[in-house]
């Protein structure tokens, strides 16, 4: 239950902004885009600040937190779907 009043709650602030920029809702593709983006890098901020607060190298941050989750588990190619493809078929 929490998570749908913090959901809300953010839901809720945007509006406030969109209000503010005048910006219509739902938002044209571009900005909805660019604010999905925003919301993407934001959430890496915190992370990020901690891991320069402890001195790890920025790098590291950057390849085992910051790049998975905005990016995604990328394809690596038409054989890594080939491989994919026959591991389903066998189970």
């Amino acid at each position: 239950m929490k998570v749908y009043l913090l959901s809300l709650g953010a839901g809720l602030l945007v509006g406030i902004v969109y209000s503010l920029l005048n910006v219509r809702s739902p938002a044209p593709p571009v900005i909805a885009l660019v604010g999905l983006l925003g919301i993407l890098v934001g959430e890496q901020i915190l992370p990020l600040a901690k891991s320069l607060w402890t001195k790890e190298p920025a790098a590291i941050s950057w390849f085992h937190q910051i790049k998975p989750h905005i990016f995604g588990h990328l394809p690596k190619g038409s054989i890594d779907i080939a491989h994919q493809a026959k591991a389903e078929e066998r189970s």
